[in-house]
């Protein structure tokens, strides 16, 4: 009982089928597909150094924050 056999997997099947059609689980097995290739992707970017990967925009935006080395806090007192 605990256990399920070849024929109630696809009873499941069947019924899955069934109740999304056939066009709607092929599209999301593609998405869920190139959701994995991203993310093996992502994975073998990670490998890489840091400064492979930075961009001009990140380079000037990181430029911007160097220059800036304080922080101006207004202070609120109640009265």
């Amino acid at each position: 009982m605990g256990s399920f056999s070849i024929w109630h997997w696809l009873i499941v099947l069947l019924i899955v089928i069934m109740v999304f059609g056939t066009k709607k689980l092929k599209n999301i097995g593609g998405d869920l597909g190139g959701a994995v290739k991203g993310f093996k992707d992502g994975m073998k970017e990670g490998g890489t150094a840091p400064d492979d990967k930075v961009t001009d925009a990140a380079k000037v935006s990181n430029a911007g924050a160097a220059e800036k080395t304080t922080i101006d806090v207004e202070v609120k007192q109640k009265s």
